[in-house]
């Protein structure tokens, strides 16, 4: 929307003779209509907010048959001292509200030197079960104004570099390595770096190109395994693929499934602290999902709820306010008293039960609830 359409838009919908009625009649709305600091900024720019950071879509590259990278200009108050591995929340708006996950990021941050343009990526696969995914890879248009989050996380290379390192990944997991791999290439480092990535097959390989090229140059010593036709990554295959594994410092990040063999292969060696793991998002369902009926106390609102919906997303299904903030169990903003029953948090599979303060946006009904909302 243009800036004249939105000078016009509190009278859009009222029939005038001329447009310089039109703008009159705006022009007293503006004047009498009470604004808050951000409806003046969004006047100005919709990327100008006092109250969240924004951004708009600069472009979507297919890399995959279902999977893309977004390339996002962010506005006023986003920073971009951020680090390698971290991720960030991106909020879209859906069918009236706006629904939000996290994605690494893949861009090198600014403050690598020599890059200057302010705009940040994430590359996204679409899920099968995925409403968001599948909507940022296929559905997204460049122009779109969207939300973010700071971005966040404790998945970093360290200062120097290690002397080995390891990074092992699947699927998708080998986006925030791939951010890793492009700084470390864009700041003109060097160490030994083996890279072993698991793919179901040559066509859902993210980054082909640009691995074959890293590899080439000899920044990395790369392994693929494409899974359909190579099998498993097995602890005794890894063993053989990267016989010094355990001198190396580790980097993995992918399935659930994945991480918890790799996990397991460094802890029964007693390398465990040489291990850095990230694993995406929330493991839905992945601990005793239950579910139940969620009742929301001050305004008799009940909705069911399977083990996998958030509270947050149930009370917003409910058409009941929730409060939120980063959706991602970060900034506390979601806190609200449980009054009643049990719930259980995705990430940890801790249980809370009444009188305790819960995070509706990572818990889910263990049993029926009752919310203080």
């Amino acid at each position: 929307m243009g800036w004249l359409e939105r000078f016009e838009e509190p009278v859009a919908g009222v029939a005038a003779r001329s447009r310089g009625a039109q703008w009159a009649r705006a022009a007293v709305a503006r004047i009498t209509t009470p604004l808050l600091p951000d409806d003046y900024l969004h006047l100005a720019n919709p990327l100008w907010s006092a109250r969240e950071l924004r951004g708009k879509v600069v472009s979507v590259t297919a890399e995959t048959e279902d999977s893309a990278t977004i390339r996002i200009r962010p506005g006023w108050g986003f920073s971009f001292d951020y680090q390698p591995g971290q991720y960030v929340g991106i909020g879209v708006l859906m069918e009236g509200r706006w629904t939000w996950r996290s994605y690494s990021l893949t861009s090198v941050p600014v403050t690598a030197g020599g890059r200057d343009d302010r705009i940040i990526s994430i590359t996204v696969k679409a899920m099968p079960e995925g409403f968001l995914s599948s909507h940022l890879v296929n559905g997204l248009r460049p122009g779109t104004v969207v939300r973010l989050a700071a971005p966040r996380g404790e998945f970093v290379l360290p200062a120097p570099l290690p002397a080995k390192v390891l990074f092992a990944t699947a699927g998708s997991g080998i986006t925030p390595i791939m951010a890793m791999l492009r700084t470390i290439r864009h700041r003109g480092q060097r160490t030994d770096i083996r890279l072993v990535h698991s793919a179901p097959s040559e066509g859902d390989l993210l980054f082909a190109d640009e691995l074959a090229a890293l590899a080439a140059d000899g920044l990395i010593d790369l392994h693929l395994q494409y899974t359909r036709t190579d099998g498993q990554l097995t602890a005794d295959r890894f063993a053989e693929v990267v016989p010094d594994w355990r001198d190396r410092q580790t980097w993995a990040c992918g399935p659930a499934g994945f991480l918890d063999s790799v996990q397991s292969m460094f802890a029964a060696a007693g390398v465990d602290d040489a291990l850095h793991i990230e694993r995406f998002a929330l493991e839905r369902g992945a601990v005793g999902a239950r579910g139940g009926t969620v009742t929301f106390g001050r305004s008799g609102a009940k909705t069911p709820a399977d083990g996998a919906t958030t509270l947050l997303e149930a009370g917003e299904s409910a058409g009941v306010l929730m409060p939120f903030g980063c959706r991602m169990g970060i900034c506390q903003s979601c806190v609200v008293m449980l009054d009643q029953g049990c719930v259980r948090d995705l990430r940890s599979g801790v249980e809370h039960v009444e009188g305790e303060r819960i995070q509706t946006c990572v818990s889910v009904a263990a049993g029926d609830c009752t919310l203080d909302v």
